[in-house]
């Protein structure tokens, strides 16, 4: 049994979402919830929601214990990337790529 939850579209860089990731992964729900409170990085703030929710949907659409409860897949894709220009000297354009993220993280219960 797994509980999961996805989050698509996040306006930030997928490296910089796989470093948080690498730092919750196999770890307790409630210790992965501390590291992310406790992270100073960009991408904690949407992961700690993310989890947040993966956690009330084992409980609430899976009947799964919540004390028991584990990361136990988190992965990061590329989403679409935004293009914007930025004006540089003598009439050049230089391309600027706004990247999204979707991320997947699962949650198991520990036997």
């Amino acid at each position: 049994m797994e509980a999961r939850a996805v989050l698509k579209y996040a306006r930030i860089s997928p490296r910089k979402v796989q470093i948080v990731l690498d730092l919750i992964r196999n770890k307790p729900a409630d210790l992965a919830l501390a590291i992310l409170k406790h992270t100073p990085k960009a991408a904690c703030e949407d992961l700690e929601k993310l989890l947040k929710s993966a956690m009330a949907n084992a409980e609430n659409n899976h009947n799964m214990d919540v004390t028991k409860l584990y990361v136990a897949e988190c992965s990061v894709a590329p989403g679409p990337i935004l293009k914007r220009i930025r004006p540089r000297a003598q009439g050049r354009a230089f391309r600027i790529l706004k990247r999204t993220s979707h991320i997947t993280l699962v949650l198991k219960e520990k036997e």
